[in-house]
């Protein structure tokens, strides 16, 4: 048996990925076609590579597929309710930065904080008889966030895509996503809450805390572990 490390499959998270493993001797490598999930490890006995994608990491360390994983602090929340119970966070690596926030549209200019945002949902409802539609792909963190926050007349809508869009689509009036530059936002005259970053997310490597492990599996997590200075 051979541990498995899942890696993002491609683009700048998986280049940055193989990089930041490099740069500690190890050398991941996708093996095949562009269209194959398979890779190789060299630099350290017993690991094996296997290509996912970001958002399915999480849920293959949760169910013991994987027994080490590379992806975002946001996805990990936001897929597996009692993370920390399911996954130990190893590193950070360094990239990957982004920020989970709530914005609205530059022209609610009476809207500033969580506790406005509050008091223009309770508003809204009165005037159009139904909750004010906050677009995201983040449920769970969301949900969590707004109720800290005592926000409550609110209705989550999913958005899998082009969020800071739904604003002037008219199919929510704010939204929850994430952002790097907020560049995209400012184009679509939407505005971060002073107090809605939700959380700050970069690429990280995690453990799967009920994977169990062979005595071979074992020894190659601690050469890995010694080999990355873990």
């Amino acid at each position: 048996m051979t541990l498995k490390l899942g890696v993002p499959s491609k683009g700048r998270l998986m280049e940055k990925t193989f990089d930041w493993f490099a740069a500690r001797g190890i050398s991941l490598s996708r093996t095949g076609s562009d269209r194959e999930y398979a890779g190789r490890v060299d630099g350290v006995d017993g690991v094996e590579l296997v290509l996912l994608s970001a958002g399915e990491i999480p849920r293959e360390m949760a169910a013991g597929r994987i027994h080490l994983g590379v992806t975002g602090t946001d996805l990990v929340r936001e897929k597996l309710g009692q993370w920390e119970q399911r996954v130990e966070e190893l590193a950070k690596l360094g990239f990957g930065h982004a920020d989970l926030i709530i914005a609205v549209p530059q022209a609610w200019v009476d809207v500033d904080t969580m506790d406005d945002l509050d008091a223009a949902a309770a508003a809204f409802r009165a005037r159009h008889g139904f909750r004010l539609r906050i677009a995201t792909k983040y449920h769970r963190l969301m949900r969590d966030y707004l109720r800290e926050q005592g926000v409550a007349d609110y209705q989550l809508v999913d958005s899998q895509g082009a969020t800071e869009g739904t604003v002037k689509n008219e199919t929510a009036e704010a939204v929850a996503d994430i952002t790097s530059t907020g560049d995209t936002l400012r184009a679509n005259h939407l505005k971060i809450l002073s107090d809605g970053l939700v959380l700050r997310s970069e690429a990280t490597l995690f453990r799967a805390r009920n994977a169990d492990l062979s005595d071979a599996e074992r020894a190659a997590m601690s050469a890995l572990s010694a080999k990355l200075d873990l």
